[in-house]
This record gives C-alpha cells, structure tokens and sequence, in this order.
C-alpha cells in the first residue's frame, strides 16, 4: 500500500496565498524528487474540542488557521530517498529560509498505509489524527476497513487510514503530544476525499441519523481524536503534471 508524509501547520490567515504559492513552487521540486502526489488543505470546518483537537495540536494562534497536508509514497525506501536529496538540495535550503508559516509548531511524520479505499481525488477532504493502543491495531484496521466502505457507498471518493511508522517526538509539537498519547500508543493519520463538501455534509448527516452505533467498544480513546474538514488550496493531483520517476532507494 502506499506510504505518506503527514503535516499538520498552523498559517496565518493573512499568509493563505503566500502559503499557496510557496507550496505550488516547491511541488515541481518533490515530484523531481520522487513524490508522486502532493496535497496542501485549508481549514474549513475545524471544531473545538475540550481534550484535543487542530489547532491544539500545533498550538495555533488567534489569526492562524489550520492546514492539513501529505505527500504520498509507492514505499517507505521511496520516502526515505527523497527527503535525503531534499536535506542536500540547495533549493530546498532556499526555500525554507522564507517559509510563511511558524515550521517550528509544525507537525509531521510517515504514515503506512493499513487501509486504503477508491483512488479518485476529491474537492473536501476529512482529516482525522487517532491514538490507537498497538495491542488493539488489528480490532482498529477491521473497524477502518468496514467503515470505509460505508463511506465510499456514501460518496467518498477515497479513504485512507494510515498508522505511525517514522514519526519523531519534537521540542514544541508533535502527532503524539497532539493526541496525548500514552505509553504503547501509535498514531493514526487518516483522511477521506469527497467530491465537494455538500457531498460530505450530506453523508455525515446519513450516518449520524440512520446508521446505528457500533455495539462493542471502540478499539480506541475517541475522546483524544481529532479530526476536522478541510478545502484543497493545492494538489499536484488536479495539474496534470506527470509523476517524478521514484528515486531508488
């Protein structure tokens, strides 16, 4: 299954375009390098939660909104090659001394994928970040993989759930201190990729009213999930560009 780079960043308001901009100069760059798709999202419908929640999880400020973001892999040897040519790249280097975004309240890590549904882009995407106790990931995958066919017969066009497998604990922020992970824990980063938010909204309603509740408990703290809605503002998916040869590993 495929391998993905998740982020999650806190950006000023007033920065969206610059962020854009930065994000649609760097992308020719990663897809050189080997990333085979590229997808920047920005805060739309990001709720407040009282444990954890968005803009917790990079401690985000009053004028900043939240942008949820991955690159995606054909493998971890894939992932690691590339972000080795982006450390000793001087463009990269020049890139990353005009960021307009906080990079130190950034989040990210990779992510291997345990389910993945459809393989069609969407206009909304769903983002979501879990903790999941490692002795219960095989109950968390049978859950993932049943709801995301529940999903795609709803409308999604893709779901993706992927679990921790390169991700580092950082000095201010991190996908763990995000989900106040406790000891055994592992990290789940997941999306779903809808057509247009009316789509979204449409099945989420469905669900809440017809669908009825699982009957056995979750294999997880649903209390310390996040999760929230968010609208492409860049994905190398929609350019027509063609895929970078992956760089060997």
């Amino acid at each position: 299954m495929t391998y993905f780079e998740g982020f999650v960043a806190a950006v000023p308001e007033a920065n969206k375009e610059a962020y854009r901009k930065h994000a649609a100069e760097a992308a020719p760059i990663f897809q050189e390098f080997g990333v085979a798709r590229h997808v920047e999202a920005w805060d739309s419908d990001i709720p407040e939660g009282k444990v954890t929640d968005f803009r917790k999880a990079v401690d985000a400020k009053d004028d900043e909104k939240i942008v949820f973001a991955w690159f995606e892999y054909p493998d971890r040897a894939t992932r690691d090659a590339v972000n080795a040519r982006m450390m000793s790249d001087p463009r990269m280097e020049a890139m990353g001394k005009d960021m307009p975004f906080d990079g130190k309240r950034m989040i990210y890590g990779g992510f291997d994928a345990i389910v993945e549904e459809g393989s069609d882009r969407g206009g909304y995407t769903d983002g979501f970040v879990v903790p999941v106790p490692e002795g219960k990931q095989g109950d968390y995958t049978a859950l993932a993989a049943k709801m995301a066919k529940t999903f795609r017969e709803k409308g999604a066009t893709r779901v993706v759930e992927a679990i921790s497998d390169d991700v580092p604990k950082g000095d201010v922020t991190d996908y763990y201190r995000a989900v106040k992970a406790e000891v055994g824990e592992k990290i789940v980063f997941s999306f779903i990729e809808w057509p247009d938010k009316a789509t979204r909204d449409a099945a989420w309603k469905d669900m809440m009213e017809n669908d009825p509740a699982p009957g056995e408990p979750m294999p997880f703290d649903g209390k310390r999930m996040f999760w929230g809605g968010f609208e492409p503002i860049h994905d190398t998916a929609t350019q027509g560009s063609q895929q970078a040869t992956p760089v060997s590993a």
